[in-house]
């Protein structure tokens, strides 16, 4: 049985990465944040505003769990998914998690780019969005560190690189 549990910050292509490699092995794949807002038929923004960030976090743990019992899949969950209450021992008992592994330079760039898409980041000129990454990368280290491997993953802007990067972690991973 396959689970795998991609975690990693915002921009380090958990669902780009995931969704190749579920494809690559004939696997399901689950984006985290895109499960829970087809079941709550809200976006994770609207969530947020009408629940709170506590109130989401909940949400989001609940459905982690829900995922967390499905076979043979590949699942990307969102950025601060390790970081809240026992998410990360719970993926760590339940699969094979690992950490997608991305400098700061680059996750800054890919999010300028989706800047727009992102309601956290939307607002912030280049030199606040560098500084907002830097301080959540901080932050959230130690959990990201809980994850039982790590993988570097700043070489997925295009096809060729992505299917190199695919190639790589089936054989880093031995899937």
């Amino acid at each position: 049985m396959t689970r795998i549990f991609l975690t990693g910050y915002m921009g380090s292509g958990k669902t780009t990465l995931g969704r190749a490699l579920a494809t690559e092995m004939g696997l399901p794949f689950i984006d985290l944040d895109h499960y829970i807002e087809k079941r709550y038929c809200k976006t994770i923004a609207q969530l947020f505003a009408e629940k709170g960030e506590e109130g989401f976090r909940e949400i989001e743990r609940r459905m982690l769990h829900e995922v967390g019992e499905f076979e043979d899949v590949i699942i990307s969950t969102g950025g601060g998914t390790p970081c809240f209450f026992d998410n990360i021992e719970y993926m760590n008992a339940q699969g094979t998690t690992v950490y997608l592994d991305v400098p700061v330079e680059r996750l800054f760039i890919r999010l300028c780019i989706a800047r727009n898409k992102r309601p956290l980041i939307k607002d912030k000129n280049d030199e606040e969005l560098m500084t907002f990454i830097t301080e959540q990368l901080a932050k959230r280290a130690p959990h990201y560190s809980k994850a039982q491997y790590s993988f570097r993953a700043d070489r997925l802007e295009d096809t060729t690189q992505i299917e190199a990067s695919v190639k790589a972690f089936r054989q880093q991973f031995a899937l």
